[in-house]
């Protein structure tokens, strides 16, 4: 029989192997040290992973040993451990493992498409909402910067929303420029964005669609953007800006759409748990110290 570890198994081992890089092994000396801390972050990130509640999560690892084995548990953390943990968790936390992350891939990207999505605040359907007449008024946008190669997540902000997504742009493409491919020290990469974006303070080699305001005449430097976009188009560049919905749909189908917290400051971090959480399915481990990412 051919051996075969289980990809549960797998995001188990590396989300611990990325925790135990990023963070101390017990948040506080005289803490009860029944579980490391890296252990407890990694149980909350397969929770995002698997997309489970608190409590589901518990019974979860209750019926598998394989990853309970793979996290070095010698007890089941209670679902009150687990939502201790993510409370705890803050944007720096997250930023750091996804970082860590990618410092292992090391990937470099010669064009990185950007769009933002939005996260729903309640679990009812949108055919449930259409038959009452209530439209959403607010959700939860994630924007996320994608490597059009490795299809990795680079950047990736949560702001309330509806909202125009302007303002984003400065923002993504500082935290993507470190992935971005470079020639002489200087920047060789594309970023690509739909017409939302238009309206924001742009550098060469952003490539956003210009949106005509109020029928006006276009201003010269607008048209000369456009006609830029449009060889992008003709050359097939510009088309790849629809990796970033394909990364979406990845993520809402498998790692759920709903926001479950009832704070702010824990509902931001779900889109950005979300990412995280896409970038470990993407990965696969090759051996201990090599990783590759995996094709759909």
């Amino acid at each position: 029989m051919v051996s075969h570890k289980s990809r549960y198994v797998r995001v188990a081992e590396l989300a611990l192997s990325l925790a135990e890089e990023t963070f101390p092994l017990y948040a506080h000396p005289k803490s009860p040290h029944r579980y490391t801390l890296p252990q407890r972050i990694a149980c909350v990130l397969m929770m995002f992973y698997l997309n489970l509640s608190y409590r589901d999560m518990e019974e979860w690892l209750y019926a598998t040993d394989q990853v309970c084995a793979a996290l070095g548990l010698q007890a089941v953390p209670d679902h009150t451990t687990l939502q201790r943990t993510y409370r705890r968790f803050r944007h720096s936390h997250i930023d750091a493992l996804h970082h860590a992350l990618l410092g292992r891939l090391r990937p470099q990207e010669e064009v990185i498409a950007g769009d933002s999505t939005g996260f729903r605040f309640q679990s009812r359907s949108a055919y449930y909402q259409t038959r009452r007449g209530v439209p959403y008024r607010e959700w939860l946008k994630g924007a996320y910067a994608v490597g059009t190669a490795s299809q990795l997540v680079l950047a990736q902000l949560a702001v309330r929303g509806p909202g125009i997504d302007a303002w984003l742009l400065p923002r993504l493409r500082r935290a993507a420029r470190r992935y971005g491919r470079k020639e002489g020290g200087r920047r060789a990469w594309l970023f690509l964005l739909d017409a939302g974006f238009d309206g924001a303070p742009l550098e060469p080699g952003d490539l956003v669609p210009v949106v005509r305001r109020s029928g006006q005449r276009i201003a010269p430097a607008r048209q000369v953007r456009q006609e830029l976009v449009s060889a992008a188009r003709l050359d097939g560049v510009m088309g790849q800006r629809w990796m970033s919905e394909t990364v979406h749909s990845v993520i809402k189908r498998k790692f759920g759409d709903t926001i479950r917290s009832r704070q702010w400051r824990r509902q931001q971090r779900e889109p950005l748990m979300r990412g995280l959480a896409y970038n470990l399915h993407r990965v696969r481990p090759v051996s201990a110290v090599s990783f590759r990412v995996t094709a759909y």
